[in-house]
């Protein structure tokens, strides 16, 4: 009871040792006849600090992603290869298609609205009053149009922050702000099962990949029956209450030992996980259902970041990456450090993203 009850942690390794053989098994014969199909290209050449959050608008046929510290959102088209870019007054942390036009951002500790054509940016709700330190991080929207967006303090340098300082929130079509749960370090990827019932979680420091019970009509991640949570609502600015981490909350995926550290992901149309590993120089495939790793791509750089489907049919995943914090040397063995990669020939396709509603 104790090992089922600290994040599945016996479950989930029990299964992943039982299947390791198998798993060994399908890899290989996967590998036979994929590897020659499988090809990594760059993209979008031009550099970002901290690339991330990337999602592909598929009226536009454009790849939108944001540069954090560089302070600034991209839109890249692959037809034309040109890129536009509006840049913001502080670190962007995501953004995201809005239903009625424009885009909802996570900029410094606000949510935002940002109009692309006028290149504006007005705000929508502030968070974290307590912690001007903070920053929105990665962020994405639920099947129902919610935008959930999670929080971290700011780096002295890469993956070196005050920790236990972020949390997570979403934001309601009629701007009301939730406040799901707190003690994050590093508040990162995020996604849904297929069936919406399961809402799929990386706090980056933990070197694991969660999930929680998901109610799609309410926007609730489940508290389980061992735990008391506490929503707390903000409209413009977060009144202090207390928050309590939800129960419920179990592990799917552990990282190997050099794989790196989980950072942004998404989910398949066959309801697998596709995880960027920061300072692992890859993207990794994992069932959530077995914690078994599936597939392994490795790129021709370290600091992967996040990654999202996109192209025609969903079949091409693009992957964005980092360059903040490495010097000269490392930058020439890792020249196309912080560019945009796509990956083609990974016999997995993505679904559409969702839109923001309000």
């Amino acid at each position: 009871m104790v090992c089922l009850f600290v994040y599945g942690w016996l479950s989930v390794c029990e299964r992943r040792d039982l299947l390791s053989r198998d798993s060994e098994a399908l890899q290989a014969t996967s590998a036979c006849k994929t590897v020659m199909s499988v090809k990594v290209e760059c993209v979008v050449k031009e550099r970002c600090e901290i690339g991330e959050g990337p999602v592909w608008e598929e009226k536009e046929g454009t790849l939108l992603f944001v540069d954090i510290s560089g302070q600034k959102i991209h839109r890249w088209n692959p037809a034309t290869n040109q890129k536009e870019t509006v840049a913001t007054e502080k670190f962007v942390g995501c953004a995201v298609p809005r239903r009625s036009g424009g885009y909802v951002i996570g900029e410094g500790r606000s949510f935002g609205a940002l109009d692309w054509e006028s290149k504006s940016i007005s705000t929508i709700a502030v968070i974290d009053e307590d912690k001007p330190n903070n920053r929105f991080n990665d962020g994405k929207v639920d099947p129902a149009g919610r935008l959930f967006a999670g929080t971290m303090a700011i780096e002295e340098r890469p993956t070196v922050l005050e920790l236990k300082q972020g949390s997570l929130f979403s934001l309601n079509k009629d701007h009301i702000v939730v406040k799901h749960f707190n003690q994050v370090d590093i508040s990162n990827g995020l996604d849904w099962s297929l069936d919406h019932k399961t809402f799929y979680y990386i706090d980056s420091l933990t070197y694991t990949v969660d999930a929680f019970n998901y109610d799609i009509n309410t926007g609730s991640i489940s508290e389980g029956h061992t735990h008391t949570h506490t929503h707390t609502h903000i409209n413009l600015v977060l009144h202090r209450q207390p928050c309590v981490c939800v129960g419920n909350r179990r592990m799917v995926y552990k990282m190997d030992e050099g794989e790196g550290i989980p950072d942004g992901m998404c989910i398949d149309a066959d309801g697998r996980l596709w995880v960027a590993c920061y300072s692992g120089g890859r993207v990794i495939q994992i069932d959530p259902q077995t914690g078994v790793r599936l597939q392994t791509v490795k790129l021709p750089v370290d600091k992967t970041t996040s990654c999202c489907f996109g192209g025609r049919d969903y079949s091409d995943l693009y992957v964005t990456s980092a360059c903040k914090g490495m010097d000269e040397a490392d930058m020439a063995k890792q020249p196309q450090a912080g560019c945009v990669f796509r990956i083609t020939g990974l016999g997995a396709k993505g679904i559409p993203a969702n839109s923001f509603t309000g």
